[in-house]
């Protein structure tokens, strides 16, 4: 979930920076309190070698007690992470089950709108959260984007891939739209709590001071959400990170509902989200992606959903701006 940013505001999944072009192509293409949605497992293939696994003795003794990372994730963010005959599945998942193999423990993937993620990482309800999620420098203060407030704790990241954020309309039916600039006086449909929520706000104060009629945003808790309302003709527009909105291109009614307009902005690193009193967790988690980016199971996965232009070649922390 570009982000922001992804893509799952910049204390969300924020990136206003530079545009950039990341060139996607395969098969399958690509961030509330209280919130308690079901709970499933990931990775059932995972092979746990517990105390056995190369990195385990990495990891905090908690976690190695408990032999599981619980991840809380926005898991209807297609093909980032996705439920398919109940199983999570996606390019998430995997690249958790391909760390678990390193470090001997499973990821447990939670259930949870986007914008509750961090307030739960903060509770201690997960140990990480994982979901397109844009590693920015608001986000590791934990401060608001639009009005630099403390809003929380911040967080570290561990970066694990790129991506930008994209605009589609319905297909044969752009309404004129072919950049943010065309959106002035229109429609647009985000999922909350995303890079793509906080961009439209930002574009809608920009078409305010040019004295044009601002953007009307309607937020909603998931992608498949907004996807629906511009079925529905209710939006002329919908913003969400490349690789989904990508996706939803490619398979919604069979390729016929949507297209893609203009180019993707705001290319940002998706970053793996952890307490910054977790210092042990993280460097863990940075050992065991550069474990996988070497030995070949990272490049696996990313051929698997055909993102390799997103691909990371190196693990960083917080390495987002």
């Amino acid at each position: 979930m570009t982000a922001s940013s992804i893509h799952r505001p910049a204390a969300a999944r924020s990136r206003l920076a530079a545009a950039g072009a990341i060139a996607v192509a395969g098969a399958l293409l690509l961030t509330g309190c209280g919130d308690q949605r079901n709970k499933t497992t990931a990775g059932a293939d995972q092979t746990v070698k517990g105390s056995s696994a190369p990195l385990f003795a990495k990891l905090p003794k908690s976690i190695q007690d408990a032999g599981v990372v619980k991840v809380g994730s926005d898991i209807a963010y297609p093909p980032v992470e996705f439920k398919k005959d109940g199983k999570v599945v996606g390019l998430d998942p995997d690249i958790a089950a391909a760390l678990g193999k390193e470090l001997g423990v499973k990821f447990q993937f939670n259930n949870g709108t986007f914008d509750s993620l961090l307030t739960g990482l903060r509770s201690k309800r997960y140990d990480i959260a994982m979901s397109a999620m844009t590693d920015s420098k608001e986000r590791q203060e934990g401060v608001d984007s639009k009005t630099g407030k403390k809003v929380g704790e911040g967080v570290d990241f561990v970066d694990y891939f790129t991506a930008g954020v994209s605009i589609y309309t319905k297909k044969g039916d752009t309404k004129g739209i072919d950049s943010w600039d065309d959106l002035c006086g229109k429609k647009i449909a985000v999922q909350r709590g995303t890079v793509s929520n906080d961009l439209a706000k930002s574009e809608s104060e920009k078409c305010e001071k040019d004295d044009k009629d601002g953007i009307e945003i309607e937020a909603f808790d998931t992608d498949l959400e907004a996807q629906t309302r511009l079925k529905a003709g209710g939006v002329e527009a919908v913003s969400s990170d490349f690789p989904v909105a990508a996706y939803a291109v490619k398979t919604a009614g069979g390729g016929k509902d949507f297209e893609t307009v203009g180019e993707q902005v705001e290319a940002a690193p998706y970053g793996i989200a952890i307490s910054k009193d977790n210092a042990q967790l993280r460097d863990a988690l940075k050992a065991a992606l550069e474990a996988i980016i070497k030995n070949g199971a990272y490049e696996k996965v990313i051929k698997t959903w055909g993102v390799d232009a997103g691909a990371v070649k190196e693990a960083k922390i917080n390495g987002g701006s």
